[in-house]
């Protein structure tokens, strides 16, 4: 990065510093002090211009020269970002730990795209070629079940001088256009500016999780945007860990945005040995991790956001589904705040600045399945954890996010504390893509899944209703046709609804295995309510055993074998019954 105009410091509010003698842009890259700490113009006032330093200000004091690069953060888009560790400003943690350990130095850069390797390149076009931005140049294989292809930078376009095969560094020329333009592995792009597509398309195709909760009464679609709330120890970071190992995105980028350290330590422990399961390689090789903890500077975790949706937005342009997992928006809106505070800005609700509904909204935007430049179609899915104090989803951050998302998971500690997980609860998350969705389900999966999801909602509200009878007269009171709903929402809850995270079979279940399971609960509960009405002692019906061995089938590897042995039982003891059924 090119270092250009100078000044000197004036003023220094911890990670907020003022500074005089250079006449940068809005968002422009500057170095400050003897140190050269990072720092973003944020606020031009007059003469001065007003930085927020992403690194510890400690010691930093008047009169100390500042440097403009005269060019804004920029984020290195090539070969080599998979497997990558990066701290907010793309730093890469591995390299940094290398050369001094634990603790980061002060004032150290290090380039993100590693400067020495040579990547095989095979080029897809030749010269003479028409290319614009966003076209493919070619590809490189970046690890071993991932094709990284090399594209035009979106601002550039032109005809092919000349481009070659072979072994190339990132920033070694591959070519040129006519124009004199050199075309290389990587380029570099504004962290806060979009890239451009053609147009965004309607987000009629669901993002498969494998988590049944989710994909059957709260899917979420491909580009489409969705909210994690819930307080501590309700389930948010292992419910990201399990989207983002088992949904059917091709990349993943996980953005630890001011988490604990033990937590982000977990991420950066645990990811490495997780197992793709559509590949059998490590789950690292197609994910990028953006890991900035809550002890570290607060501006470099109010970049952080901005460094994982430009990565996320660079693999979505090659034509690949990108799943983006921050974990917590929360955090990123606290380092806003106090970085409004130093700025001495007018507060909003909670102290947080007036424009963070803004914020989030140009962060959620970024979403979306798309057309892109080189004709390709391309969708990024925003996952957003957020970390309300307390529980308490009235908070700012809950609230302006749900205006933006479309999907809402809401983490219960009650159900969290009677270790039901995921515990989201189903009374108050809610999904906006259910009608464009529709389609997609009854043409994949069956034309009775939209009333299969119905019927689940209104027993699991019916359910609600009776508790709170039960709870003034005892479940003995009700009259036997709700104590059987009762009975049946229990299978609902404790069969379908928990989902075993760490189990080898449960921890993922296919759109299929949801119907059939959820298909089968009904039926099994419709021949319940057949049989009381012929007169069965509903003691005679909780009897039964079959009940027992649908909540095991889930856990089978041979789950279509195991159900219909289980169907076949139902069938046999119903018919004990006298009742003809299923």
């Amino acid at each position: 990065m090119m270092k250009t105009a100078k000044g000197e410091i004036y003023r220094v509010a911890g990670p907020v510093v003022t500074v005089t003698g250079i006449r940068p842009r809005m968002y422009d890259v500057v170095f400050v002090g003897h140190l050269n700490l990072m720092g973003e113009v944020i606020q031009i006032r007059n003469d001065k211009s007003v930085i927020q330093v992403y690194e510890d200000t400690s010691g930093v004091k008047p009169g100390e020269p500042v440097t403009a690069s005269g060019s804004p953060l920029m984020v290195e888009l090539g070969p080599g970002l998979l497997t990558s560790i990066y701290d907010g400003i793309q730093r890469p943690l591995p390299v940094l730990n290398k050369k001094m350990g634990d603790f980061i130095s002060r004032g150290l850069s290090e380039p993100g795209l590693d400067r020495s390797k040579k990547w095989k390149f095979e080029s897809a076009v030749k010269k003479g070629s028409k290319v614009v931005g966003g076209s493919i140049l070619g590809a490189v294989q970046e690890t071993k079940n991932t094709e990284h292809r090399i594209l035009v930078p979106p601002t550039t376009s032109g005809t092919i001088e000349d481009i070659a095969d072979g072994k190339f560094c990132v920033e070694e020329p591959i070519g040129h256009l006519t124009d004199g333009t050199v075309l290389s592995l990587m380029h570099r792009w504004p962290m806060r500016v979009p890239r451009p597509v053609i147009d965004k398309l309607m987000p009629d195709i669901p993002l498969i999780t494998g988590q049944r909760i989710c994909d059957t009464l709260f899917p979420v679609a491909k580009g489409g945007t969705a909210c994690i709330p819930g307080g501590f120890g309700t389930g948010k970071t292992v419910m990201q860990h399990q989207l983002a190992k088992w949904s059917d995105a091709e990349i993943v980028v996980y953005i630890g945005c001011g988490e604990r350290g033990n937590e982000m330590t977990e991420v950066l422990t645990e990811f490495p040995k997780l197992k793709d399961p559509r590949t059998g390689a490590p789950l690292m090789e197609r994910t990028v991790l953006i890991a900035n903890t809550s002890n570290m500077p607060v501006a470099a975790r109010e970049a952080s956001v901005y460094t994982g949706i430009t990565i996320a937005e660079y693999y979505r342009d090659m034509g690949y589904g990108v799943s983006l997992m921050a974990d917590s928006t929360s955090r990123w809106a606290e380092a806003m705040r106090e970085i409004s505070s130093r700025l001495e800005e007018m507060p909003g609700e909670e102290g947080y600045p007036a424009y963070l509904s803004a914020k989030l909204a140009a962060f959620y935007e970024r979403s979306g399945r798309a057309h892109l430049l080189n004709g390709k179609e391309g969708s990024i899915t925003i996952i957003g954890a957020v970390s309300p104090a307390g529980a308490d989803f009235s908070e700012p951050i809950t609230q302006n996010t749900l205006r933006m998302v479309k999907v809402f998971w809401a983490l219960d500690s009650k159900l969290a504390q009677r270790r039901h997980f995921p515990a989201i609860n189903w009374l108050t998350s809610y999904s906006l893509y259910m009608n464009t969705l529709e389609p997609w389900f009854d043409r994949e999966v069956s034309t009775d899944w939209k009333m299969l999801r119905m019927k689940t909602m209104e027993l699991l509200q019916k359910e609600a209703e009776l508790s709170e009878i039960v709870q003034l007269v005892g479940s003995d009171s009700l009259p036997e046709h709700d104590q059987l709903t009762l009975e049946i929402a229990r299978y609902i809850r404790e069969i379908f609804l928990q989902q075993h995270a760490y189990h080898e079979v449960d921890s993922y279940c296919s759109i299929q295995k949801q119907y059939s399971l959820l298909r089968t609960i009904h039926e099994y509960g419709a021949a319940c309510y057949d049989a009381l009405e012929k007169g069965v002692l509903l003691t005679d019906i909780f009897k039964m055993k079959s009940s027992g061995l649908l909540a095991k089938a889930k856990f089978e590897l041979d789950f279509d074998h195991e159900l219909e042995k289980v169907v076949a039982e139902m069938k046999k003891e119903f018919k004990s019954l006298g009742v003809e059924a299923m």
